[in-house]
């Protein structure tokens, strides 16, 4: 179960459905409705609008609902100790989440870092390890890396395409930004190929290659049944 694109949960094996799949949008869970029509999976998994401010004791899965409870790339709340603590409650034998281990996959690391642009990185998955060890939980961590590939098709799209990344102070780094994608670019072997969203991919892409770092951290629920 989760909040999230990637977020599910594997309930009891006793339980009407195998899969609780949650998300706090409505559009999401419509694609998610398509995609249960279109494989005849009505009875493997149920789609439940959920936020992690929602009280859970009222539109959420009661408590020990589901064997495993895993967010992936989605606890984004003020409030992440009561995330956790949701998760924890809902879970009868194991909870993960995953979350960023450097910076936001808005930004391209490698790129800012070339053209003197700032970056804060994300410790929030410090701060959720800490939480689980006051918790009386005993997290584990294992990192891996995701690869990203951005394409577009003319210097100028491309640059137009990053510039997103140019935000909080960094506006100012736009011409060296053209400078670096003009002298990165390369042609793209597999341009009009569907790309990771199923978009036709652009002519070209930079020399290298984007990553992610996540930190997976799973662990056993501490939170007792309900009587």
């Amino acid at each position: 179960m989760g909040c999230g694109a990637g977020s599910i949960a594997i309930p009891l094996a006793q339980a009407g459905h195998p899969v609780i799949a949650a998300d706090f949008s409505p559009a999401m869970l419509g694609t998610l409705d398509a995609g249960i029509e279109y494989y005849g999976l009505d009875d493997r998994i149920t789609p439940l609008e959920l936020a992690w401010d929602d009280d859970w004791d009222l539109v959420g899965p009661v408590a020990k609902a589901v064997d495993v409870a895993f967010a992936s790339r989605s606890v984004t709340t003020t409030n992440l100790k009561g995330a956790l603590a949701k998760l924890d409650r809902t879970a009868r034998r194991r909870c993960a989440v995953t979350m960023v281990a450097n910076t936001s996959p808005r930004y391209d690391l490698h790129l800012m870092n070339a053209i003197g642009a700032s970056v804060t990185c994300s410790n929030g998955f410090v701060y959720a390890f800490n939480i689980l060890i006051q918790m009386g939980a005993l997290p584990q961590v294992t990192y891996f890396e995701s690869p990203r590939r951005d394409t577009f098709d003319s210097l100028e799209a491309g640059v137009a395409d990053f510039s997103r990344m140019l935000e909080h102070g960094n506006e100012d780094k736009i011409d060296r930004l053209r400078d670096y994608v003009a002298q990165h670019m390369i042609e793209n072997p597999h341009a009009g190929e569907p790309g990771s969203k199923g978009v036709p991919q652009g002519r070209y892409m930079l020399d290298h290659v984007r990553k992610v770092r996540w930190a997976f951290i799973a662990w056993e629920p501490v939170s007792a049944p309900s009587s």
